[in-house]
């Protein structure tokens, strides 16, 4: 699906008070972007429009939230909800930016928790290292990751969901847990936010799968 260019959006993204600009001086100083710095952060990469992360920060003041969303016309749509929030959300901010980037910008133990959620699955096997569970994206995550970081990624597509096991198998990734269907699966499901995907997908029948994997 091609994505629809919205006028004015890189601009919007690169003035509102709610995105943060990688530049080379926030590696190491990301804590530094929040009020409460001294809380742990948990980044969902590829927010789309922000539902799962916003409603995460709402039920987590004690948790920094950072958004990633590499399309300034996806990122717009969230930041015009938050604007429309009656409390704002000072643990949230957002980054407008490639994920392949994430080393250059952050340390090791900056991010506690990294969310994948119905990422892109790239079906083409020439295309497999753009997938955002392939061992070149792991390996990117565990150079920003704490030591007892964790990863949660959520899918309906199965394939992609089996490749993501076959990479985190063939690494030094650990599997936790795993199901291929979410919605049946108590355990699981606790505490589960769903996002815009999430919704439409499950609504048509279609099983969500999930696992959750650490180094």
């Amino acid at each position: 699906m091609r994505l629809r260019n919205i006028p004015g959006a890189d601009e919007a993204v690169e003035n509102s008070p709610f995105c943060i600009p990688l530049v080379p001086e926030i590696k190491g100083n990301i804590r530094t972007q929040f009020p409460n710095p001294d809380a742990p952060i948990h980044m969902e990469i590829g927010m789309g429009k922000g539902q799962f992360i916003m409603e995460l920060a709402k039920r987590n003041p004690n948790i920094n939230y950072l958004g990633m969303e590499r399309y300034s016309s996806v990122l717009l749509r969230a930041l015009q909800k938050m604007d429309q929030l009656e409390s704002p959300l000072p643990n949230l901010k957002f980054i407008c930016d490639d994920a392949k980037l994430l080393p250059d910008f952050f340390q090791k133990g900056d991010i506690a928790k990294i969310y994948l959620n119905f990422s892109d699955p790239w079906p083409k096997d020439r295309h497999a290292k753009r997938r955002l569970t392939s061992r070149q994206f792991l390996d990117c995550y565990d150079h920003i990751l704490a030591d007892d970081g964790t990863i949660e990624f959520k899918t309906d597509n199965v394939d992609l969901f089996r490749f993501s096991l076959e990479e985190i198998e063939a690494t030094k990734w650990i599997l936790a847990a795993s199901t291929f269907d979410l919605h049946h699966d108590s355990s699981m499901m606790e505490g589960n936010i769903m996002t815009e995907y999430e919704e439409k997908f499950s609504s048509l029948g279609n099983p969500i799968c999930k696992l959750i994997t650490y180094r």
